[in-house]
């Protein structure tokens, strides 16, 4: 049960926010004022979503006095028809009202990076990169999102050695998280002549892209700039000069290049929001460890070799192994309609979080 006090406290900043927001001052700050426009709107929603438990609750005591009351039989009658009404609403409301108590994912609205590696498997696991690629687009495109290669290694029969792109849109990342991981196929490859079935893997890594806000700069001396020339398919030249760039962060050893653009210096910018990205990334991921983060290590996939979806072409099936979901549509998840899957992780976290949510509401924590 949550109670009034913790509801109070939590809406105490309500009042704060108010007059800060009707301040002159604030408005000249437009990132503070962002946020503060973001933090007043999850406030509203908590406090539509506490008046509407409150009031359940309250109303659910009162027909219970009534119910007890032997002295008027017909009132007592009448209240017991709403317990039960009441009693079945009150459970629905609380979660909905943890819900809205979650502290909000920073990262949830910010765009995402994506890379796909083909793994195991050899030339079918590069078409199976290939084709996880042409997925993800699809379902950027549904969601109206921009997809932007930003480096691509072209395996030899088709597909992708590697590719790392960006998705750029209002909660791409949001949408995206939970995909990293281990992805394996089966399925006959196209060259196979004797129909035998071929298991094969990808692996995916998505991590919410670097932005102004984060106040994290790269000494200038922790990375090594190496320009070189942009190739194609095949060795051939995508343009004459030198506009290809490969940065490499020395202290962790995580390379990042860009050769999509024709300016060396958009190569080397994007390349450079890679690489913060990829290094915010990771430090999230030391901090989450440290502090035991099991939620993100069951959903997010913390550990990326973590096997976490199979792909089955002769049934047609697709099972997530983290949330035991099998789904018997893989001809349309295969074209972009993952939306089934993404909203599986997406309540399996939700729940998650209520849980540690709760249990922190219990313990007395703030």
């Amino acid at each position: 049960m949550i109670e009034r006090e913790h509801i109070e406290r939590v809406l105490s900043r309500l009042p704060e926010i108010e007059t800060l927001l009707s301040d002159p001052a604030t408005a000249a700050k437009q990132t503070e004022y962002r946020r503060l426009v973001r933090e007043h709107s999850a406030l509203k929603k908590i406090e539509g979503k506490a008046e509407e438990y409150l009031s359940i609750r309250l109303r659910l005591e009162e027909n219970r006095e009534l119910a007890a009351d032997e002295s008027d039989a017909e009132m007592a009658e009448l209240a017991a028809s709403e317990i039960e009404g009441l009693e079945a609403a009150l459970p629905d409301a609380e979660k909905a009202l943890m819900v809205a108590l979650l502290p909000p994912d920073p990262d949830a609205e910010r765009n995402a990076i994506m890379e796909i590696r083909a793994g195991t498997g050899g030339d079918e696991a590069g078409l199976f990169a290939g084709d996880l690629f042409r997925m993800y687009h699809r379902f950027a495109e549904e969601h109206k999102w921009s997809v932007k290669i930003i480096d691509a290694s072209s395996s030899e029969v088709g597909g992708y050695k590697e590719i790392i792109f960006s998705v750029t849109g209002d909660g791409a990342y949001g949408e995206l998280q939970f995909e990293s991981g281990v992805h394996r196929v089966q399925r006959v490859p196209a060259t196979e002549a004797a129909g035998r079935i071929h298991t094969s893997a990808a692996t995916v890594a998505v991590f919410p892209e670097a932005d102004a806000q984060d106040d994290f700069v790269i000494p200038p001396d922790e990375v090594r700039v190496d320009i070189y020339r942009s190739s194609g398919p095949g060795g051939q030249s995508v343009n004459t000069t030198d506009s290809a760039v490969r940065l490499t962060h020395v202290p962790t050893g995580l390379i990042v290049q860009c050769q999509d653009e024709k300016s060396q210096h958009r190569n080397k910018e994007r390349a450079m929001s890679v690489l913060t990205s990829r290094l915010l990334d990771l430090k999230r991921q030391e901090e989450a460890d440290r502090m035991g983060d099991k939620r993100r290590s069951q959903i997010k996939s913390g550990d990326r070799s973590e096997r976490i979806r199979t792909y089955n072409f002769p049934q047609n099936r697709l099972t997530d192994h983290r949330i035991n979901l099998t789904l018997y549509s893989l001809d349309r998840i295969m074209e972009g309609d993952i939306s089934e899957l993404v909203n599986g992780l997406r309540h399996q976290d939700i729940e998650m979080r209520i849980d540690e949510e709760l249990a922190r509401i219990l313990s007395g924590g703030e």
